[in-house]
């Protein structure tokens, strides 16, 4: 059956699926009757996915068929070069978005595609893709950014690939954001902003490969995502918002530590330290004081991130200023994590005895040194470093370094806990999902248009409140009649003088 008449050919949905099982069946003994049979796969499942594939799930399906089929399996690398080639090649959005589609598919289970897509020059061609597809196809334009997230995830990007990111391309992903729903679960939120910070890490592992290889060609890359939130941060806030709901709500490693890594550099750069609404930076304290908690005793290293984000965050941002949110819970925390608080915690290592005396010397949580009360939060800590442990400094190369393969959940020990620090865990857990809803500042209300006579004025007993700079008081009545009509004014002297109403009155 020629390609042009496969698509004509279906008339029913169960046709369809007939018909694309017997395309995948085809025995295939040449590369060229495997290029057909992709051809007619490719050809049949873009010509009827509006019409029939109305959700990613059967996409999905008319993908891993051809996975499981025996033209893949005895085929694996000359269809998947086929299929790289073709995403590059190919300008029909249809077809794109089956070729993406079965590209995430098979390098979820297979994550050497991935790095093969890289050196492929695969990137710069989602770049491009992302960026004109919106506005014609929006199922493609999703996918195309879960497929980018995953990739860069999964592989360190080429430099030559990293410099193909500039500021229009981040400020554009930034607009996005804000030009969505409010609700943080839209299905765009998601892809859009864990490609924001996916880009982030690879900046900071570019960053920190140049700084630990002096004798390194390549010459360090400006982390424009740090850049574009340091020129435009008022304007981006909802980006902001959204990384602290979803910290508070993420339960896979690999995502918390990619949350953690851009924040990191948001609280240790100057022109980002007042990025966050003041309300937001309090939730995201109580969702790191419960997730220090809860962390098993294994998962020292993202405990160390969580201690490195708490210092900055709590040195430079608002909550350095009074009044100081939670001091109390933040020494209990600390005093636990330091080995003293409770016999559930494993005796802390090195790198939590530092981390924690770094968080206990921010000025606020150590001011009035001496006295009766920080003595005893002092002992309770019970922190003893030599002088040059407690110097040692914690660079961005070690919040680089952390990583951890996705898909791994994050275990939680709270059945373990003694009553004392369930309550406290607890505490903070109730406190950031209230605050959580409360954060969000409300948007201010459309501009009251002008009245065509004037400014807007709303009547009332005595005056007219336009706005907080004071009352406008009532306009002037109307100036005497003329001569002639000197009887009829008269007559109507006894009525009251109207006064016209806004036409859009401030309330």
């Amino acid at each position: 059956m020629a390609d042009q008449d496969i698509t004509s050919a279906v008339e029913t949905e169960q046709q369809f699926w007939d018909e694309l099982d017997e395309t995948v069946s085809t025995p295939c003994s040449t590369h060229e009757l495997i290029d057909d049979a992709l051809r007619a796969w490719l050809q049949l499942v873009a010509g009827c996915r509006d019409q029939y594939l109305h959700c990613e799930d059967d996409i999905a399906g008319c993908s891993q068929r051809l996975l499981d089929s025996r033209i893949f399996l005895q085929n694996t690398e000359y269809v998947r070069t086929q299929i790289i080639y073709s995403l590059l090649q190919e300008d029909e959005y249809a077809p794109l978005h089956i070729i993406a589609n079965f590209l995430l598919l098979d390098g979820r289970s297979d994550e050497a595609i991935f790095r093969r897509m890289i050196d492929a020059g695969c990137f710069p061609r989602l770049l491009d893709l992302v960026k004109d597809c919106r506005d014609e196809d929006r199922r493609l334009h999703r996918l195309l950014l879960e497929l980018m997230y995953e990739m860069s995830r999964i592989e360190h990007l080429r430099p030559e690939d990293l410099i193909q990111v500039d500021d229009n391309f981040v400020i554009y992903l930034f607009q996005l954001i804000e030009s969505l729903s409010d609700d943080v679960n839209d299905p765009y939120h998601y892809p859009v902003i864990r490609v924001l910070l996916v880009l982030n890490e690879q900046y900071m592992v570019a960053s920190t490969t140049a700084a630990v290889d002096p004798g390194s060609p390549m010459a360090p890359l400006t982390n424009r995502i740090i850049k574009m939130l340091g020129l435009h941060g008022p304007i981006f806030r909802t980006f902001g918002e959204n990384i602290i709901l979803l910290l508070n709500r993420e339960v896979e490693t690999s995502l918390q530590l990619l949350i953690l890594k851009l924040l990191y550099l948001l609280f240790t750069t100057k022109s980002t330290y007042e990025y966050f609404y003041t309300n937001d930076l309090r939730v995201l304290l109580d969702v790191i004081i419960r997730n220090l908690l809860d962390l098993p005793n294994e998962l020292s290293s993202l405990r160390h991130t969580y201690l490195r984000v708490m210092s900055p965050l709590l040195s430079h941002t608002q909550l350095s200023q009074p009044p100081h949110y939670k001091r109390e819970e933040i020494l209990k925390v600390l005093g636990i994590l330091g080995g003293s608080g409770s016999a559930h915690f494993a005796p802390a290592d090195e790198t939590t005895l530092r981390l924690v005396d770094r968080v206990t010397k921010v000025p606020w949580l150590a001011e009035n040194a001496g006295s009766g009360e920080d003595e005893i939060a002092n002992k309770f800590l019970g922190i003893s470093l030599s002088h040059a442990q407690a110097a040692s400094n914690v660079s961005v190369v070690d919040v680089a370094a952390v990583t951890e393969k996705p898909g791994v959940k994050t275990p939680s020990r709270r059945i373990e806990f003694p009553r004392e620090v369930k309550e406290l865990v607890s505490t903070a857990h109730e406190t950031a999902n209230r605050a959580e809803k409360q954060a969000r500042p409300k948007k201010a209300l459309p501009a009251v248009p002008k009245h065509r006579h004037g400014a807007p004025m709303v009547q009332q007993t005595a005056t007219i409140h336009v706005n907080s700079n004071g009352p406008k008081k009532l306009p002037p009545k109307a100036p005497p009649p003329r001569r002639r009509a000197k009887v009829k004014a008269v007559a109507s002297s006894t009525e009251s003088v109207a006064v016209p109403e806004a036409l859009h009155p401030v309330s």
